[in-house]
């Protein structure tokens, strides 16, 4: 079965990417929490924490199956049927406030009725934006989309930068990346081609976030910069919190809730209308922070 061979592929991504970020970190190391969902199926959530430079992070696996809630149902404008969705989130957060926050996420939905997609998107949220590294990665991406079709990268790159708004601050959460939903068997692709290209997206992630690790680790910052990490770390919180469709599909549908907020950093911080001096590092991150700029 297709489903099957899907779930499978994802079980064996989630092996590789700990693998890869436990042999870049050199101390963290994965501690698995296989878990059940009582209405059908369940996970692997896989988190590090305290390493040498992933301060805390998760990868996790999911196969869940069952009715479909009514508010799924009705927000992806389905019939009434049961559902199936495995896939594999990633979160990331660094202890130097020099590396970036990285999250991705690669998944598959089908529905007894015949209805079936992927979605997902990898996109990276520097604390302080570097413009070589914010090229350096969209770089990465675009060629992983040029790979499969031409009009994959400036279609989800966009999407990501939409996706990827905190609307109450009128800002990116990072500097995007790529972001699809909903990618099923149509006249152009089928769903094997669609899964292909989920494939590639979900092997480049170790081998993108291990630049960083190695290129970013080493360099020196100060309690300036730590707390500013902080309060970037917020805003990914509000992000996550208010906005991100993932985390509201898994509170709909009866996840786990400490796999769903693995999400979260380890410490983060509010400062009353916090405004950065002007001309300084944190400034210029927060005038990057924006939809439309094309780091190609």
């Amino acid at each position: 079965m297709f489903k099957k061979e899907v779930e499978n592929w994802f079980k064996g991504l989630q092996n590789e990417i700990c693998a890869a970020l436990e042999e870049e970190d050199g101390k963290g190391k994965f501690k698995s929490d296989i878990w059940e969902r009582a209405e059908g199926g369940g996970g692997d959530s896989r988190v590090i924490e305290e390493g040498n430079i992933i301060e805390k992070g998760g990868v996790n696996f999911s196969a869940v199956h069952g009715p479909t809630p009514q508010k799924i149902l009705e927000a992806l404008k389905l019939k009434k049927a049961d559902f199936f969705a495995t896939g594999v989130s990633i979160v990331l957060h660094p202890r130097s406030p020099m590396v970036p926050i990285i999250h991705m996420n690669v998944r598959y939905f089908e529905m007894s009725t015949g209805v079936s997609w992927f979605g997902g998107g990898i996109d990276l949220t520097p604390h302080y934006i570097v413009e070589d590294d914010a090229r350096y990665f969209h770089q990465q991406l675009k060629a992983v989309c040029d790979k499969h079709h031409s009009g994959y990268y400036p279609k989800f790159k966009q999407w990501a930068d939409d996706y990827f708004f905190i609307k109450h601050r009128n800002e990116t959460r990072g500097i995007g990346g790529i972001f699809f939903d909903r990618l099923s068997e149509n006249e152009d692709f089928t769903l094997r081609q669609r899964f292909e290209f989920v494939k590639d997206v979900g092997r480049k992630f170790a081998p993108i976030y291990r630049h960083y690790m190695q290129k970013n680790q080493s360099l020196p910052f100060a309690k300036e910069h730590l707390d500013w990490q902080r309060l970037r770390r917020g805003r990914y919180v509000e992000f996550n919190l208010v906005w991100d469709k993932g985390t509201k599909f898994g509170l709909d549908t009866n996840g786990r809730t400490e796999s769903i907020l693995m999400s979260m950093p380890p410490e983060a911080n509010w400062v009353y209308n916090y405004q950065p001096k002007e001309g300084s590092p944190e400034k210029q991150t927060l005038d990057l922070l924006k939809k439309g700029i094309d780091w190609v």
